[in-house]
């Protein structure tokens, strides 16, 4: 269930400052550690936490690039386990060591700029119509 309010939630953002590298120069730093509120205070955003599960920590975020939602994990093996789930619903993804921020493209290009982390694109389902053009059934998702 947190996998869809945290793609559903980041859906809209605005103009990044960033030459689609990441950083303005276009180097990436290392990934950053730290817990939810340290990593938005790197990005100078204020956290609206929705989710303070032992197992995931999440909250919305709003900076100057953008809406986005920010997710901490416990261990390495439930980030991974949840960015696999969360990659059916389409979307893009920065990931960290335990943490990942979910955003539109431009915001999660700017937050690698600060962040560092590995952008990750999520299953494009735009090429579905809803009906086989072959006359062939849609395994469904």
């Amino acid at each position: 269930m947190a996998c869809v309010l945290a793609v559903a939630a980041a859906g809209c953002g605005g103009g990044t400052q960033d030459d689609g590298d990441g950083g303005k120069d276009g180097a990436v730093p290392p990934a950053a550690t730290g817990t939810l509120e340290q990593l938005a205070a790197k990005v100078k955003c204020e956290p609206n936490m929705q989710t303070d599960a032992e197992e995931l920590r999440q909250a919305n975020c709003e900076t100057e690039a953008g809406r986005w939602v920010m997710i901490t994990f416990k261990t390495e093996t439930g980030k991974r386990e949840w960015i696999d789930g969360a990659k059916d619903y389409g979307g893009e993804y920065l990931v960290g060591k335990r943490w990942v921020a979910v955003g539109d493209r431009k915001v999660v290009t700017a937050l690698r700029g600060i962040l560092g982390g590995e952008l990750e694109t999520g299953t494009d389902h735009s090429q579905h119509s809803g009906t086989p053009s072959d006359g062939a059934s849609h395994s469904g998702h």
